[in-house]
């Protein structure tokens, strides 16, 4: 997970400010399939977007992360437990945690060591739950002339991690151990100035990696200051992201 560490370790506060939050509608069916709310262990928390919803239900939320930059913009609430660790091992107790999530992350742990901690973590009949999202539709101006420009920059910089999150966290690709329990259709949607959708790109792995590349930093800073100017008019921006879900029940 260093690769993972450093990418998201840069720039922090910009992660903070730019991520959109999780809908309730997905909150509630998630809570749904947990038993007890006593202890959550939310895993690779970056800033605890997740954390500081997680933390209206459940007396703890330990909040985790490898990068001890994000933990320390990690979104304040008096029974989050921030610390940095890897996924992989914590110094948590066996059988602690009611429930176990891991928000847009899942795709970069060690899958061979990461589940055996999971159930090492675990209460009998915990609630595994990750969830990712990736592509998003906007309003087709934008769309056509911003945003697939900007991927097309981008894409020989994404990570091979980032095809696990793509093809939706299917089984197979992150050797889920558990009792499978399939999710609903559930999507984030965000209204966004031209300035909060570009704050939101700039948060892509991939766009971080490129703008290494001398030529390419200048096409994305050339793309996105024509952006400013041509869809300045748009005072907001439909934004549509699925979510990806994968769940469980830890026997």
């Amino acid at each position: 997970m260093t690769q993972f560490a450093n990418t998201f370790a840069e720039r922090s506060d910009e992660y903070v400010q730019a991520r959109p939050r999780y809908p309730r509608a997905f909150y509630d069916w998630m809570l749904q399939n947990v038993y007890t709310k006593e202890q959550v262990w939310d895993c690779a928390t970056g800033n605890g977007q997740a954390a500081v919803d997680l933390a209206k239900y459940f007396s703890v939320v330990q909040a985790t992360d490898i990068s001890s930059e994000q933990v320390s913009q990690g979104l304040e609430a008096p029974n989050i437990v921030y610390s940095a660790q890897p996924a992989e091992k914590t110094i948590f107790k066996e059988k602690q945690f009611d429930l176990i999530t891991v928000a847009q992350a899942l795709h970069w742990f060690d899958y061979s060591k990461f589940w055996t901690e999971v159930k090492r973590v675990a209460k009998p009949d915990a609630f595994f739950c990750a969830w990712g999202y990736a592509w998003f539709d906007c309003d087709k101006e934008i769309f056509e002339q911003f945003v697939m420009p900007l991927r097309e920059i981008v894409s020989p910089y994404w990570a091979a991690n980032n095809k696990i999150l793509w093809d939706g966290y299917a089984s197979h690709d992150v050797s889920f151990p558990f009792k499978k329990i399939e999710a609903p259709e559930f999507s984030i949607e965000e209204k966004w100035s031209i300035n909060q959708l570009i704050g939101y790109l700039q948060t892509w792995s991939s766009y971080k990696r490129a703008l290494q590349d001398e030529a390419k930093c200048s096409e994305l800073t050339n793309l996105i200051s024509s952006a400013k100017k041509r869809f300045s008019q748009y005072q907001l921006i439909n934004i549509d992201m699925p979510i990806a879900v994968v769940a469980g029940r830890i026997l």
